[in-house]
C-alpha cells in the first residue's frame, strides 16, 4: 500500500475534502463495483523542474525531492530510484501536489513535513497545508495555514523555506508568501503562530504581484542542546536592501545581520558549513525563469567578518547563482551552480578552500572547443537531448547540457563522493566528485528513475503498433514502445507543447500531432508509420515573426484520408482540413473558430466540433458543418468528447454537468444516469466475449467523490478501479484504454506523469463491492440555508438485492469531523432521514454512511452547508424626501439601498400613500413591484385636510438562506410649504 492521509482533529478536514460533494440533487444512481488494480507510470524519467533535494542530516540515504507541481518524492537506496508519496492526493486537493517546501527531521528522521501548495496567486482559493509524517511519508496528517502556498510560483528554487529546530524538533519555522512574514510551530507542525518580532516581509514581488518574503532558514546548531532550543538563528528574505537576518534569542528578536553585501542582490540559499561560515549564493532575481547577475559570499559568523568569494572573481557579478552546497564532513568543500546562464550551458564551480579559489566542471579552450571534466549519461532518459547531437569541434553546446534552472544543489552528508541537483528537465547526480579534486573526470548520471513530473495532454492507444503514443506540455510527446523504458522524444519537428494527437481508426500507421510553436514554425507533425518517423506539415493560415498560434486540436479520418485542423489563436485561423497530408489547406465552413473537433471513427466522411454548447457535424469531410439540434448540453467539456469505434455516430461527451451520449451523430444527447460529474472519458480494448470497446472515464457517481471508473455494457454500470491512495492529483483531461490490452488503462495527469493501470493478476472479472452506496438527496451542495436543524435525506442502493438498509451514520462538523448520532436496526425502504438538531450558524460539513445487512458500509456522501439564520441589514435612502410644490405633477424619484450581504435577493415591495387623493395608478407611477426598481413617480399632490401626504416606500431583502428583511423610507408631500 502505498503512502496515504489518516484521520485526524485538525483545523481541516483531514481525511476527506468537503469538496467532494454532490453539486446537484443527486435523483438517480447507477450500479457501481470495485476491481483492484496495479498502478505504475509509462517512464519518462522526470520531465519537469527538481526546485529542491533535502538530505537528513541523521540518517544515510534518508532523502527527499520535491517537485513544484508534481508532488513529493523520497528515495529508495535499495532500488536507487524515488518514491512518489502524495498520489494519494485526490483531483478534489490537487491543488497540494505543487510543494513550496520540505523539511526532513534532524532528530526524529521518520518525521517529514511538506509545505504543501502550488499556487499564491488567484488561480486558486484554497488555502496551503502543512503535511506531516511520523512514517517517512506512508501516512499523513495535514495542517490548514490561514495563507497560500507557491510551490509552482516564481522564486520556488529559493530555500528552504521550512526549517525544524536540530536541537529541539518539537520547534518548525516557515517563510510564508503574500506578507505573510515568518511562523513558528511549537508541537511539530501541528498549530502554528505568526513571529510577531520578524516584521520585516521583503521589498520583492513576483510577476504575479505577491510578496516573496523570507525563503530560507538556518540554524546554529552549536547554540543549543538536545532538547533546548537553538538560539542562533539565520533567515534569508526576497529584499534588495537588507536581506539576511539574525536572532540570538531563539527567535524571540532579530536583526538585520551587520556589514551584509548591498548590491542589490537576493539570497537564493543560504547554508552554515560546521566551521562556521555562512555560505550565500545571490541572484539578482527570484528565479527560476528570469536571472541576470549575482555573486557568492560567505560570513565568518564568529567574528561577523564578509567575504566576497564569487568564482569569477572578487566585484564581478556577471553570473546569476542559485544552488548552494557545503560539504558537512569538510565544511571548506562546496559547490555552486549558475542559475539561468542559458548559453552555451551553465557553470557548477567547486572548491576546497572555502571559496577562495574554484574549478569549473567546463571551460573553453579554443573557441568553440572546450574541455568537459565530465561525463553525462543519459541512458535512462534519452530524451534529454532533445533528438540533437552536435559536434564538439564545432558548436560549445554540448548534448545534453549539465541543465538549466539549476535552483538547488547539495552534497550528501554522509557521502562526499555524492552529488545531487535539480534542472528544470531532471535531477542529474555523481558518485565520484571527489575525483575531480584530483584532475579527474566525474561521472554524471541522471538520477531521476521513478520521478515522472510531466504534464499529459493527449495520449492515444492504437489498436496495433505502439502500444501509446502521448502528447505533453514542455517536452512535446513520445512513442512509447516499451512502457517500462524511457523513449527518444519526438521531433520533426519539435512541437514544444503538444496539445492533441488522433490516429486513423482503420490505418493505425497514419499518426498526426499538433501544439505549441512560434513564428514560421510547423504546428503539426504526420507521420506514416506509427510514429516512427515524422515529417511537418504545412501551417494552415500564413504564419510570420511573432504568431503564437496553437496546434490546438487535430482529427483524422476513419480512413485516414483527411486531416481536420481547429488551431486558434489570434486572427483568422478558421477549422480547416487537407487531404494531402497536411500539405495544403482548406478553410471549413459552418464551425466557428476555437472549436474542438473529433472524428467519427467509422464512416470516413464524418467530423464533429463543439463550442460553448453547440455540437457541429460534417458529413462531407469536413468541408461543410452544420449545427446540431441538439439541446440540453453543457457549455464546456472535460478533455476531448470523442466517438467510441464501435459504431457510427456514437460519440461520448465529458462535462462538469456529467457524462454526455449521443448515437445519432450529435442530433441528440441523453445524460448518463448516476454520473455527476465527468473530467474524462476514453476507450480500450473490449473485454472477452464483448464487442463494445471498454470504457474508461474520470468520473463522481451517485453523489461520491472522483475516482477512476471502468465500464463493459455502454455506462450501464461502473467498476472504480482505483481506491483512495492512488488518485493522482490533477488527472483530468486525457484517458485512454489500451488499445491491445483488455483492462489496462492509461491517465494523464498534470504533473505526475502517465498513470498505467492493470488488473490485478489472477483478477479477469470485475470484483463485486459488497458495500452499499449512499446518496444524499436533499439540499444542494454549497446551498445555504436558515435553519439550525436541517434534516438530512438520503438514499440506499446495493447491486446484492438481498442487502437491506441496516444502519446509518450521520457526522457533522465546523471544525473537525464529530459523530452526532448513530443508529442501528433494520429500516424499511430505500432511503431514510435525520434531523441535526442545534447547529450553529456557520460553514458546516455533513456526511452520512450506510451500512446493509450484511455489515458493509458505504462511502461517505457529503453535503456542505452554510447555516445563516441572521436576516440581512437593509437601508433605503431616497433623493427627494419632500415632494414640493403641490402642482399635481408627477415627480421622479430614486432610491439607494444598501444591505451588507452581497449576494441578497432585492425587491421592492410597495408604495403605500397615507391617503387617496386619486387613483393609485395615476398616484404612483413606472414602479416595478418584485423587482429590484429603484426609480418610480410619485403625484406631488395634497392630501384633503391638514395633514400631509405620505409615501411609505417599502424594499425587502432575501439572503441566500432565505432569511427575510424589510425596510421603508418616506415622501411627504406637506399641506403647505411651511408645514412638514
Amino acid at each position: 500500500m502505498g503512502p496515504s492521509l489518516t484521520t485526524v482533529p485538525g483545523k481541516a478536514f483531514a481525511a476527506d475534502s468537503t469538496e467532494s460533494a454532490s453539486a446537484t440533487l443527486q435523483s438517480d444512481t447507477v450500479p457501481v463495483t470495485t476491481q483492484a488494480y496495479d498502478w505504475g507510470r509509462v517512464k519518462i524519467v522526470g520531465g519537469g523542474f527538481i526546485p529542491g533535494i533535502i538530505f537528513n542530516e541523521k540518517e544515510k540515504d534518508l532523502i527527499y525531492a520535491r517537485t513544484d507541481m508534481g508532488g513529493a518524492y523520497r528515495w529508495d537506496p535499495a532500488t536507487k530510484t524515488w518514491i512518489q508519496l502524495l498520489e494519494w492526493l485526490s483531483l478534489e486537493d490537487w491543488n497540494l501536489s505543487g510543494v513550496e517546501s520540505i523539511a526532513t527531521d534532524p532528530v526524529d528522521p521518520d518525521r517529514v513535513y511538506i509545505a504543501a501548495g502550488t499556487y499564491s496567486n488567484d488561480w486558486v482559493q484554497s488555502n496551503g497545508y502543512i503535511l506531516r509524517s511520523q512514517d517517512r511519508g506512508q501516512t499523513w496528517e495535514k495542517t490548514e495555514m490561514p495563507f497560500k502556498f507557491g510551490g509552482n510560483m516564481p522564486g520556488r528554487s529559493m530555500g528552504e523555506r521550512l526549517a525544524i529546530d536540530p536541537n529541539d524538533n518539537r520547534i518548525l519555522y516557515l517563510g510564508a508568501r503574500n506578507g505573510n512574514g515568518l511562523w513558528k510551530s511549537e508541537d511539530y507542525g501541528a498549530t502554528w503562530h505568526k513571529v510577531e518580532s520578524f516584521t520585516s516581509v521583503g521589498n520583492v514581488n513576483d510577476s504575479y504581484g505577491g510578496n516573496v518574503g523570507p525563503v530560507w532558514i538556518t540554524f546554529d546548531p552549536s547554540t543549543g542542546s538536545a532538547g533546548n532550543a537553538t538560539q542562533t538563528i539565520y533567515v534569508g528574505l526576497a529584499d534588495t536592501q537588507t536581506s539576511i537576518y539574525k536572532s540570538v534569542d531563539g527567535g524571540v528578536t532579530w536583526q538585520p545581520v551587520a556589514g551584509q553585501p548591498n548590491q542589490g542582490f537576493l539570497p537564493h540559499h543560504g547554508t552554515l558549513g560546521s566551521n562556521g561560515m555562512l555560505y550565500v549564493t545571490y541572484n539578482s532575481a527570484i528565479g527560476p525563469y528570469d536571472a541576470g547577475a549575482g555573486a557568492v559570499w560567505k560570513l565568518n559568523t564568529m567574528t561577523g567578518e564578509w567575504t566576497d568569494i564569487t568564482p569569477d572573481g572578487v566585484g564581478n557579478t556577471s553570473k546569476p547563482y542559485g544552488g548552494l552546497a557545503v560539504d558537512p564532513q569538510n565544511p571548506d568543500t562546496l559547490m555552486v551552480a549558475s542559475m539561468n546562464v542559458w548559453w552555451p550551458d551553465q557553470f557548477i564551480y567547486r572548491s576546497t578552500d572555502g571559496g577562495q579559489t574554484w574549478k569549473n566542471l567546463w571551460e573553453f579552450t579554443a573557441y568553440p572547443k572546450r574541455v568537459n571534466r565530465y561525463t553525462i549519461d543519459y541512458s535512462i532518459a534519452p530524451w534529454l537531448d532533445w533528438g540533437v547531437q552536435r559536434d564538439p569541434e564545432t558548436d560549445p553546446q554540448t548534448s545534453p547540457t549539465l541543465g538549466w534552472m539549476i535552483g538547488d544543489l547539495e552534497i550528501d552528508p554522509f557521502n562526499s563522493d555524492r552529488i545531487m541537483y535539480g534542472t528544470g528537465a531532471t535531477l542529474y547526480g555523481s558518485e565520484n566528485v571527489t575525483d575531480f579534486d584530483k584532475g579527474e573526470k566525474i561521472r554524471i548520471s541522471v538520477m531521476a528513475d521513478g520521478i515522472e513530473e510531466t504534464a499529459i495532454l493527449g495520449l492515444i492507444s492504437p489498436p496495433s503498433g505502439a502500444p501509446l503514443i502521448s502528447a505533453m506540455g514542455d517536452i512535446g510527446g513520445f512513442r512509447h514502445e516499451d512502457l517500462n523504458k524511457a523513449p527518444n522524444m519526438i521531433t520533426n519537428p519539435y512541437i514544444v507543447s503538444s496539445t492533441d494527437l488522433d490516429y486513423a481508426e482503420t490505418n493505425p500507421n497514419l499518426i498526426v500531432r499538433v501544439g505549441h510553436a512560434s513564428n514560421e514554425e510547423a504546428r503539426m507533425g504526420v507521420s506514416t508509420d506509427n510514429g516512427v518517423t515524422w515529417t511537418p506539415a504545412a501551417n494552415a493560415w500564413q504564419a510570420a515573426d511573432g504568431d503564437n498560434t496553437s496546434g490546438e486540436w487535430v482529427a483524422v479520418s476513419a480512413n485516414g484520408d483527411t486531416i481536420l485542423w481547429a488551431p486558434d489563436g489570434s486572427g483568422d485561423r478558421p477549422v480547416s482540413f487537407s487531404t494531402d497530408l497536411g500539405k495544403t489547406w482548406t478553410a471549413s465552413t459552418g464551425i466557428p473558430q476555437g472549436a474542438m473537433v473529433s472524428s467519427d471513427r467509422v464512416n470516413p466522411d464524418k467530423f464533429y466540433g463543439f463550442h460553448q454548447g453547440t455540437f457541429y457535424v460534417s458529413t462531407d469531410g469536413g468541408a461543410n458543418f452544420t449545427a446540431s439540434a441538439a439541446s440540453g448540453l453543457p457549455q464546456n467539456q472535460s478533455g476531448k468528447f470523442k466517438a467510441a469505434p464501435t459504431a457510427e455516430g456514437d460519440i461520448w461527451l465529458a462535462s462538469s454537468d456529467g457524462l454526455f451520449r449521443s448515437t445519432d451523430s450529435g442530433a441528440s444527447f441523453q445524460k448518463l444516469a448516476g454520473v455527476d460529474e465527468a473530467v474524462s472519458v476514453g476507450f480500450g480494448k473490449e473485454a472477452p466475449g464483448k464487442t463494445y470497446k471498454t470504457i474508461y472515464a474520470g468520473l463522481r457517481v451517485n453523489g461520491g467523490k472522483f475516482a477512476f471508473y471502468r465500464s463493459e455494457d455502454e455506462g450501464a454500470s461502473w467498476i472504480r478501479i482505483n481506491d483512495d491512495q492512488h488518485q493522482f492529483a490533477n488527472a483530468r483531461g486525457t484517458i485512454t484504454g489500451d488499445g491491445q490490452v483488455y483492462g489496462r488503462v492509461y491517465i494523464g495527469t498534470n504533473g505526475m506523469g502517465i498513470v498505467r493501470g492493470d488488473m490485478k493478476q489472477g483478477g479477469t472479472e470485475p470484483i463485486p463491492s459488497s458495500a452499499p452506496t449512499a446518496s444524499i438527496t436533499s439540499y444542494r451542495d454549497g446551498q445555504a440555508i436558515n435553519l439550525n436543524s436541517p434534516q438530512l435525506n438520503w438514499t440506499f442502493l446495493d447491486a446484492d438485492d438481498a442487502d437491506v438498509q441496516a444502519a446509518y451514520q450521520v457526522q457533522a462538523s465546523s471544525n473537525g469531523f464529530e459523530t452526532i448520532d448513530v443508529d442501528s436496526g433494520e429500516r424499511s425502504g430505500a432511503s431514510g432521514s435525520y434531523t441535526l438538531n442545534g447547529l450553529a450558524d456557520g460553514d458546516w460539513s455533513i456526511r452520512v454512511r450506510l451500512k446493509d445487512n450484511g455489515g458493509a458500509w458505504s462511502e461517505w456522501a457529503y453535503r456542505s452547508l452554510i447555516i445563516d439564520t441572521a436576516a440581512p441589514t437593509l437601508k433605503v435612502v431616497l433623493d427627494k424626501e419632500t415632494l414640493w410644490p403641490a402642482n399635481n405633477k408627477l415627480v421622479k424619484v430614486t432610491a439607494t439601498v444598501e444591505t451588507d450581504v452581497e449576494l441578497s435577493q432585492v425587491e421592492l415591495v410597495s408604495i403605500t400613500p397615507s391617503a387617496a387623493v386619486d387613483r393609485y395608478e395615476t398616484m404612483v407611477q413606472g414602479a416595478e413591484f418584485g423587482t429590484f426598481d429603484t426609480e418610480f413617480k410619485l403625484l406631488a399632490e395634497k392630501a384633503k385636510g391638514k395633514e400631509p401626504l405620505l409615501y411609505t416606500i417599502t424594499y425587502r431583502a432575501i439572503d441566500q438562506a432565505g432569511n427575510v428583511t424589510e425596510a421603508s423610507a418616506t415622501v411627504t408631500v406637506p399641506h403647505d410649504q411651511g408645514k412638514k
